[in-house]
């Protein structure tokens, strides 16, 4: 049984009111501590890694950024590409490093939402990670080699309803945000198009141009080069409002396909456990580059959509995009291996 206060002897009474004192003092060092390594934080290089190849959209945003955000910080950032797996390799490679702030990974619905219900296994668990924010929105488009015959969203549903599984559509990959948007396509449509999955943007758009495939989804980044030059053809655009730099392309929903609303996303993340104000000082530094007009016009020239946002609401955003994509992927019995 405990002894009441009263009951102690003076010499008790200070003992524990040291001991007290001390635990005071070690709380206080230890709060010092990590605002400490905060405020020295960073006095090192750091690794930025992209999942995806060098050439694709994940790659050109982190590369834009990367300059801006350098110079803010005063270190040198390095991209360190690590493709496969669906964005999984790099992803795990980045769960698997230290929570010191100098590895950052690009997120997006692949990596954070669609792989951990299309892989029966992954490496990695979204809960490895702490978001720092919000990037860019990356418009996905519906485009076509100009010889394949499609002139239209009309005719090219036609003929593809016509005849299911005559065509084909390449994508960067499983699993990829490109993917998981013409399987909703398809859905809302109900039409069989077979997917030809490649290792990245890059690829798919050289067999695309060259006739392998007749068709694709792409994001802006990617496409729109392309599409300035003739060699593509955009028929539509799967989010819900136009793309600024293609205000002839229409949107599904504008042709009358209701509940086609998608696109690629790109956010920052750090491995779980980094210091929380290295958490909030990045995520600082990140909207104060997004913000910037001639970076914002940089990446608005090639259609991405600038979306900065802090920590809670990048991590309440891949909730809610979990729910809505896991549900489409069980019906549709989709998978990766």
């Amino acid at each position: 049984m405990s002894s009441h206060p009263q009951d102690l002897s003076p010499a008790r009474r200070a003992s524990l009111r040291r001991l007290g004192l001390l635990g005071l003092l070690s709380l206080a060092a230890s709060a010092q501590a990590e605002n400490g390594s905060a405020a020295a934080w960073p006095n090192r290089p750091i690794k930025w890694i992209v999942a995806y190849p060098a050439g694709g959209g994940s790659d050109f945003l982190a590369r834009q950024l990367a300059p801006q955000l350098s110079k803010q910080l005063g270190q040198q950032i390095l991209i360190d590409n690590r493709p496969g797996a669906g964005g999984g390799i790099g992803t795990d490679a980045a769960a698997k490093s230290a929570a010191d702030g100098y590895t950052w990974l690009s997120g997006d619905n692949g990596a954070m939402v669609f792989n951990s219900a299309m892989y029966k296994k992954l490496p990695y668990a979204v809960s490895d990670f702490q978001a720092v924010g919000l990037m860019a929105r990356f418009p996905l488009l519906l485009v076509v080699n100009p010889q394949a015959g499609f002139s239209s969203v009309g005719q090219w549903l036609s003929d593809v309803k016509k005849s299911p599984g005559k065509f084909s559509y390449a994508s960067p990959g499983v699993g990829s945000p490109h993917h998981l948007a013409m399987e909703l396509l398809k859905d809302r449509s109900g039409s069989f198009i077979v997917h030809v999955p490649y290792r990245g943007t890059v690829n798919a758009v050289q067999d695309l141009l060259a006739g392998v495939v007749p068709m694709a989804i792409l994001d802006t980044a990617a496409s729109l080069p392309q599409i300035r030059a003739g060699k593509l053809r955009a028929l539509a655009v799967l989010s819900s409002k136009r793309v600024a730099q293609l205000p002839d392309v229409p949107t599904f929903e504008e042709l009358g396909l209701k509940g086609v609303d998608v696109s690629a996303w790109q956010g920052l993340f750090l491995p779980r456990g980094t210091p929380e104000p290295v958490n909030q000082k990045l995520g600082a530094e990140l909207q104060k580059a997004l913000a910037l007009p001639e970076l914002k016009a940089r990446l608005e020239e090639f259609g991405l959509e600038v979306t900065p946002g802090d920590a809670a609401g990048l991590s309440r955003f891949v909730q809610q995009e979990t729910e809505i994509w896991h549900r489409l992927i069980r019906e549709r019995k989709l998978a990766a291996e």
